[in-house]
């Protein structure tokens, strides 16, 4: 039994994020669509595993999955077939013959996340689906500030909209950089595990702290209250991208 390793591009606009969704019919998320191009050229059911359950919305530079099969199919023949088959917005990267006991999910030891934000007099048409566009210049030192608060291990059910999460909620921030220019921002987080909404919601806060609604000191004390109503709100999926899976 062959294991393979795929490193998968896409953009989630018109998706329901990554993960089928069990009794929805048709070919709603990313697995769905990868694993019915995967079932035709195999000839079989194939499960698709990946590493990163993305939002509806959220894309993705690098997000890996694997799956195993029989199949005696070159690499460069299923990178191929599912290039060809695969809807315009979702591209195979590269394609890999991996241990067999590698798993896309289990392995991963850290996930980085960057979000882009956009400002200016008018949001440019052609980053629209791309970047969360904010009306106010958002002040980046405030920001930086805020952020440091996160750093490190920390119970973080205060940016958990699932009041009835039976995992446990503390993660490790390893870090987040913000960088700036005149009317962009890029916001990159890593951390060794993400939930549901878990870094929008980081973001969502880091913005208020932006234009001026949460003071930065008091990122320390939304963390502590461990409340989700002191947080800021969810940022939109569409300026979220899933930049890499590390190993």
């Amino acid at each position: 039994m062959r294991n393979i390793k795929l490193v998968i591009e896409y953009d989630g606009s018109r998706y329901d994020g990554w993960q089928k969704q069990v009794g929805h019919l048709g070919d709603i998320s990313i697995q769905d669509k990868i694993e019915a191009v995967l079932n035709k050229m195999e000839n079989e059911t194939v499960n698709l595993i990946g590493a990163a359950r993305t939002e509806a919305g959220v894309h993705a530079y690098s997000q890996i999955a694997n799956y195993q099969t029989n199949s005696k199919m070159k690499l460069y023949e299923i990178k191929h077939y599912l290039n060809r088959y695969l809807p315009r917005d979702i591209a195979i990267i590269e394609v890999a013959e991996v241990p067999e006991r590698f798993h896309s999910t289990f392995n991963a030891k850290a996930f980085r996340y960057q979000y882009k934000i956009t400002m200016g007099e008018v949001q440019s048409v052609f980053d629209r689906k791309y970047n969360y566009y904010s009306f106010h210049k958002l002040d980046i030192l405030k920001m930086r500030q805020a952020a440091s608060f996160f750093i490190g291990t920390h119970d973080l059910a205060a940016f958990s909209d699932n009041k009835r999460m039976k995992k446990s909620t503390v993660r490790e921030i390893k870090s987040i950089d913000i960088y700036s220019d005149i009317n962009e921002i890029s916001i990159t987080i890593e951390a060794d595990d993400f939930w549901p909404n878990m870094a929008r919601i980081i973001i969502g806060t880091l913005i208020d702290v932006g234009e001026g609604k949460i003071a930065p000191d008091a990122t320390k004390n939304i963390i502590e209250s461990k409340q989700r109503e002191n947080a800021g709100p969810t940022a939109e999926a569409r300026g979220l991208f899933l930049l890499e899976v590390l190993y």
